[in-house]
């Protein structure tokens, strides 16, 4: 049995064993309410809105991105659409003047869009031959101002030297999959992709590496900037420092690498990553990041499973806290947050791969 075959049994049986978990212990700040948006979809993973304001959703164990429309604004999918099926592991989802651009694990496929119908027809690969799978195999996708289209593609190890200079990398194109060009390097699992509202700066969420006994350096989001380079595998930032990697063979030399914006805790497991840009939440919000933690695994000291709230000023962060916590009761894990999507109607939607459910936050005045 292949990796990934495995890696789609695992990921129905853990859905089967715990799919019953208690939502309601998911918390929230004062004005907020989480809710169950929609559930039992097979293992929601990567997050997506089209041009109606449709939440699209892609469902990687089985091969296939779905729609959740919800026509009558209730705040709950009123049906389970497939859209397209029989995919490769896919994950990210973008949507661009009448295209559904579909990362699978090895290739990006774009297909003519149908809002009115949720239809996607006439599929065109545009890029492919990606680093097909291993170790980490989502693709996220975005498209910049710019009109290029920007790939994360994760490490195919722990620590490793790549073959493939796409690995551990951001790589972009332009929307017809012509001009590769690796975009930023050195980021071992790089997840989510967002772009600032106001500056226009990309960010990501990187999960660094996993060493020996369950120790780890920070996981942590960043600005990515154009040809710099991060670290990996040869070095790491903690605390505001570079350090090169005890168990990795070599002298490395550690300069000329680019710090990370914010570190966060080692195994939080950062995955995906939301501006918010509407106007439902209070002002305050507006300009900042969520950011989706995924959460350690078992036999290890519990990290992440929440939402975090990156505070910024001026383009730039200043604080990093808890928007959303519950999501796990010493070892009864209640849901893991996998990606954030921002609705037409200020609402933040969370997909949540444990408890196969897309929740739903929103805000009301007192």
């Amino acid at each position: 049995m292949s990796s990934i075959t495995t890696w789609r049994v695992a990921a129905l049986l853990v859905l089967l064993s715990f799919g019953l978990a208690d939502a309601q212990e998911i918390t929230v700040p004062a004005g907020f309410r989480i809710d169950v948006f929609a559930e039992k979809l097979g293992g929601a993973r990567a997050l997506a809105v089209d041009p109606n304001g449709v939440l699209f959703v892609s469902i990687s164990a089985q091969g296939r991105v779905v729609a959740l429309p919800d026509p009558r604004g209730v705040g709950r999918a009123s049906d389970v659409v497939t859209v397209v099926k029989d995919l490769d592991l896919p994950h990210g989802m973008a949507f661009r003047r009448g295209y559904l651009y579909v990362a699978e694990t090895g290739r990006i496929v774009r297909y003519r869009y149908h809002a009115k119908t949720q239809t996607a027809v006439e599929p065109t690969v545009v890029v492919g031959g990606l680093p097909h799978g291993a170790h980490h195999w989502t693709r996220a996708i975005t498209f910049g101002r710019d009109g290029k289209l920007y790939v994360a593609v994760g490490s195919s190890c722990d620590i490793c030297r790549e073959r493939d200079r796409r690995r551990a990398a951001i790589v972009r194109y332009n929307a017809d999959g012509s001009g590769e060009e690796r975009f930023a390097a050195g980021l071992r699992n790089p997840v989510g992709l967002a772009f600032h509202p106001t500056t226009r700066s990309l960010w990501t969420a990187v999960n660094e590496r996993d060493w020996p006994g369950g120790a780890a350096p920070p996981d942590y989001v960043t600005e990515v900037q154009r040809g710099a380079t991060y670290g990996w595998p040869d070095c790491f930032a903690e605390r505001g420092a570079l350090r090169r990697d005890p168990t990795f063979d070599g002298d490395p030399d550690c300069r000329g690498i680019t710090l990370p914006s914010v570190e966060l805790t080692p195994h939080a497991a950062p995955l995906g990553l939301a501006f918010y840009t509407r106007a439902q939440f209070p002002a305050e919000y507006v300009g900042d990041l969520f950011v989706a933690l995924h959460g350690s695994r078992l036999g290890l000291v519990p990290s992440g499973y929440a939402i975090a709230r990156v505070r910024f000023r001026d383009g730039r962060p200043t604080a990093v806290e808890d928007f959303s916590t519950g999501w796990r009761d010493g070892e009864r894990i209640v849901g893991r947050p996998v990606d954030l999507a921002v609705g037409r109607d200020g609402s933040l939607y969370v997909s949540d791969d444990h408890g196969d459910r897309i929740h739903r936050v929103t805000y009301t005045p007192r």
